[in-house]
Parts: C-alpha cells; sequence; structure tokens
C-alpha cells in the first residue's frame, strides 16, 4: 500500500508502519521539513521527531536542522513492522575506527593538521590517541592540531607529541562545533597541511552538510589547507545536505570505509585519491 493509500484509511496508522511510511516518503524526494511530515501524517511534531530519532538510529535517514535527508534505499521487502538492524548504514563502530586508523596513517611528523567537529574529528583524535598511548611511530613525532571542536581539543589536549589550537566563536550544541564569525577569523590566521572536512553529503554537486555555519567554516578552512581529505562512510555518497561546501574539485583525498563503484567513479572523473579504510 502506498503512502497516500495508508493516510487514507479511517484506522490509525502505528507507530512502526508510520516510521515506515515516513521512511519511503523521505527516500522519494530526498528530504523533508518536519513540519511537513507531521501534516502530511497528522500527528504532532514531537511524534515526528521521535520517528525521525529512530529512524536515524537504524542509519536509514539523517537527521538535520528542522529536517531530515536520505541516505539510502528502503528495503521494499519490510512490511510495516520496525525496521530491523539488517536495514542499518554499514558504518558502524568498527568501520569509524577504521575510517580513523586510515586518515592517521595520512600524517607525518611536523604536519599542521585541521580536524572537523563531530564524528570526523572524534575518530580521527581517539586514533591519534591510541597511538600515543604507546611510543609513537617516527612519522608521528610532533603533530599540531587545530580544530573548532572542544570534544577533539580534550582528546588530544594530554598527548605529549601534539600541540593543540582551539578556535573560538560561538558553540552549537546539536553538533558540539565552534562557529560564527570570530571561529571563521581565527581560522583564517592560519594554513594547515592537511584539513580532514566531514560531510553529510557527497554528491556530484559537491559537498554539503546540515547547517550554514557548518558550511562557513568547512569552506573557510578548506581554502587555508594544502590538501583537504574528506572521510566518510559510503552512505553519505550520492546525498546532498541543505548547505553547499564546495565543489569537488577543491577535495584530493577521500577516506571511505569500503570501496563502491559510485564513489571510485564520481572521484576519479575529480581526480581525487580514494582511500579505503581496512
Amino acid at each position: 500500500m502506498d503512502i497516500i493509500g495508508a493516510l487514507g484509511r479511517t484506522d490509525p496508522v502505528f507507530a512502526d508502519e508510520r516510521k515506515r511510511h515516513i521512511a519511503e516518503y523521505v527516500a522519494g524526494r530526498g528530504r523533508a521539513r518536519i513540519g511537513e511530515l507531521a501534516e502530511l501524517f497528522a500527528v504532532t511534531e514531537q511524534t515526528i521527531r521521535k520517528d525521525l530519532r529512530a529512524l536515524d538510529s537504524l542509519g536509514v535517514l539523517k537527521r538535520t536542522y528542522g529536517g531530515v535527508l536520505a541516505l539510502q534505499p528502503i528495503d521494499r521487502e519490510l512490511t510495516g513492522r520496525e525496521l530491523t538492524p539488517a536495514t542499518r548504514a554499514p558504518a558502524g563502530k568498527d568501520a569509524e575506527q577504521r575510517i580513523g586508523r586510515a586518515c592517521v596513517a595520512l600524517l607525518s611528523s611536523g604536519d599542521s593538521v585541521f580536524l572537523d567537529s563531530g564524528t570526523t574529528g572524534r575518530r580521527i583524535a581517539r586514533a591519534l590517541s591510541s597511538r600515543q598511548q604507546q611510543p609513537p611511530p617516527e612519522r608521528l613525532r610532533s603533530l599540531t592540531v587545530l580544530t573548532n571542536s572542544p570534544d577533539v581539543a580534550l582528546e588530544v589536549a594530554d598527548l605529549p607529541a601534539i600541540q593543540h589550537v582551539l578556535v573560538g566563536g560561538q558553540l552549537q550544541p546539536h553538533s558540539g562545533a565552534l562557529i560564527g564569525p570570530v571561529a571563521i577569523q581565527t581560522l583564517q590566521q592560519f594554513t594547515v597541511d592537511i584539513a580532514f572536512v566531514g560531510v553529510s553529503g557527497f554528491s556530484a554537486g559537491g559537498l554539503s552538510v546540515a547547517t550554514v555555519g557548518d558550511a562557513e567554516v568547512k569552506a573557510s578552512i578548506i581554502e587555508r589547507a594544502r590538501q583537504v581529505v574528506v572521510p566518510f562512510d559510503v552512505t553519505k555518497a550520492g546525498a546532498t545536505d541543505f548547505a553547499g561546501v564546495c565543489a569537488l574539485d577543491a577535495v584530493d583525498t577521500v577516506v571511505v570505509d569500503r570501496a563502491t563503484p559510485e564513489v571510485d567513479v564520481l572521484c576519479a572523473s575529480h581526480g581525487i585519491r580514494v582511500v579505503a579504510a581496512t
């Protein structure tokens, strides 16, 4: 039964079935706003937010500020039941750790590095931290980390081989990022060897994220980096989020949890190196 048919029934659409229809609706349109979904499904925005949190945790879609973004096709074999772990995005804790280690492997002693806020920066900072628990290899004897994430700064603050600089700015609570004019002005004082930039969308249209504030900070550091590295799990490939960051031509390397033909073709057409985390 299609969504309109379900909504036209006299009996209520139960929670699990509603989530199924929400996932189908978003997958068919690429994105949706919370108010739009609340009106369509005749429930409160609070109910929609609860449904979106559940779908986000299953890796079917990604919550953004005020809405939601499709990440992957919906399994047509599913019924109106609760979505199962089989539908989760392929990137889990193990994949995040592999991506972090692969990013650290790109570093050399003496490098200056920008670590982004959110999952991207934390996964790399934790990989650095685990390396520093033992005598670090010669190529990691000295690093300078620039970040707009207090969480990242705390992760590397006690590591003897790493100096860090935390930019100022306005704290964005949902992402833990420091954004705004102060953050951008601070970033413009520096040039880094490698910028690791996180995104929620990687497509032919370029890099994209959920908010304008995040996009502005990322665009600013990309202009100040000798190399731009974009780590992401492959569910982001082909997705486009609300705010554009830059064209793919600005990217030098991507680090992904696994290689796919879609990523390979897209990167080859823009001269981007692909590193598959193992």
